[in-house]
């Protein structure tokens, strides 16, 4: 079942067109990850999916009972954000704000209880936030996504920052995730650990763009001439 159908998407960002006639499919259970230059407007197309900002052109099209409360999402850090002033634990509990009317206390506490334990960081419950390394923020942050998840986990460059062993745990961490039944879609610059996990592959550059599998991906030298699954 497609999740989301793009179908000639165009995108402006501050009143610039960042993305033009952009059509791809996401089904349950893929494994997206979005690459390509800086500025080609990979952050802009989750906020995109996300219901965030309205296209100017072409539509997003989601899946049948596909809701914001069943997505959640990772965005990339401010400095601010990494020194905010509260524990782990009332980060974590944070990502089911959106869920607080539909889920009793005991099932909210329930939530927050198998997500810090999901991402092994029940012993950091009562720690500063702001004082953990950048791994462990990186996972406290996922935890929260996956409070307001449940069927699709969108994440904004989550390992940048992090050092090469921080970011292969957190690459791990998100394909056992996504083994688990997830649906994810990741923005990254990370070429080789995209090809290591992802299922499928979105290249956005200027004027033009790729979709296809991983595996097509990685024969086709970054080919913007088409993909093996549009929508």
């Amino acid at each position: 079942m497609a999740l989301f159908t793009v179908q000639n998407l165009s995108l402006a960002y501050e009143g610039r067109h960042v993305i033009d006639k952009l059509s791809f499919t996401v089904e349950q259970g893929d494994y997206l990850c979005i690459v390509g230059e800086n500025g080609s407007g990979k952050s802009t197309l989750l906020r995109g999916l996300l219901g965030m900002i309205s296209p100017t052109a072409g539509r997003i099209l989601r899946g049948d009972g596909l809701g914001r409360r069943d997505m959640g999402y990772l965005p990339q850090q401010t400095k601010q954000q990494r020194d905010f002033p509260a524990s782990v634990e009332e980060v974590v509990r944070t990502g089911c704000l959106n869920r607080a009317a539909l889920l009793p206390a005991p099932d909210t506490r329930s939530k927050v209880e198998q997500n810090l334990r999901r991402l092994g960081i029940d012993d950091l419950r009562r720690r500063p936030y702001a004082h953990l390394s950048g791994g462990q923020q990186q996972r406290v942050l996922l935890a929260r996504a996956l409070c307001a998840a449940e069927k699709l986990l969108l994440l904004d460059e989550p390992t940048a920052g992090l050092d090469p062993m921080a970011s292969t745990e957190l690459y791990r961490l998100i394909d056992s995730l996504h083994r688990e039944g997830l649906t994810v879609i990741m923005v990254t610059h990370d070429i080789p650990h995209a090809m290591e996990y992802a299922t499928h592959i979105l290249h956005l550059g200027t004027g033009s763009h790729w979709f296809g599998t991983a595996q097509t991906y990685g024969k086709s030298d970054r080919g913007f001439t088409g993909g093996d699954r549009h929508a």
